[in-house]
């Protein structure tokens, strides 16, 4: 007598839901890891603009005034990235600079640039901490950011 084969596996019906669950699970968590990691990178951001400053006043303490070249802090060149080695996350520059005040900011770079949240930072010689959108608008609460 002739058993008759027992087939094991997945129906198709199986692997499409399967595929389904799977597909639903990836939507959700690849944009709440991107947000995870562009709110990480803004520590960085933050992090240039202090050193920035803390030479921009090392400067006025010893020039009495601020400069308006990166080059005059010290920096190789006249656009200094962050990071930097290519995988550059923010550009830093001085927006501005006066003998008596200073705009330091860190433009967004890459993959970075696609964080609306907080997009632009932007430091002064008071310490008063902002943040600007693409079109250079000023965020209404800057808290979140910093």
């Amino acid at each position: 007598m002739r058993h008759p084969q027992k087939h094991s596996g997945f129906s198709l019906i199986e692997l499409v839901i399967a595929m389904a669950v799977l597909a639903i699970l990836v939507g959700v968590a690849v944009p709440a890891y991107t947000s995870f990691i562009q709110q990480s990178n803004r520590s960085t951001a933050k992090t240039a603009l202090q050193d920035l400053a803390t030479r921009q006043e090392s400067y006025y303490t010893l020039n009495n005034t601020y400069a308006s070249q990166l080059t005059s802090l010290n920096y190789a060149s006249g656009t200094v990235y962050v990071p930097g080695g290519g995988n550059n996350l923010y550009a830093l520059s001085i927006a501005s600079a006066t003998a008596s005040l200073f705009i330091l900011q860190a433009v967004p770079q890459g993959a970075q640039a696609k964080d609306t949240s907080c997009y632009t930072y932007q430091l002064d010689n008071q310490g008063n901490q902002s943040n600007l959108t693409a079109s250079n608008a000023v965020i209404a609460t800057p808290n979140s950011c910093w």
